[in-house]
């Protein structure tokens, strides 16, 4: 608890998973909805039928990439400190 208040452990981490699989969950269903209703459409439908199919097979590689990109930043603080404690323990 004391690492969590001093922010020495980091919750954004946590946060980032949370949002990578509402991030999946999102575009999942927003594709599936644009394939339903482009499919029910009359005239024109295609469009937005390959919309819907772009987003529900890209959609989630794009949001594991940003998700994964955030992530980084976190791994370099923690690789940082780590080598900050290493080189403070030789000296």
């Amino acid at each position: 608890m004391d690492d969590f208040l001093a922010f020495r452990k980091m919750i954004t981490p946590v946060i980032i998973q949370v949002i990578f699989w509402v991030g999946v969950a999102l575009c999942v269903i927003l594709g599936l909805v644009l394939i339903i209703g482009g499919a029910g459409e009359r005239y024109g439908g295609g469009e937005q039928v390959l919309g819907g199919l772009l987003l529900f097979i890209f959609g989630p590689i794009v949001v594991r990439i940003w998700c994964e990109l955030l992530i980084l930043f976190f791994r370099m603080n923690e690789t940082l400190t780590e080598i900050k404690s290493n080189t403070e323990h030789k000296v």
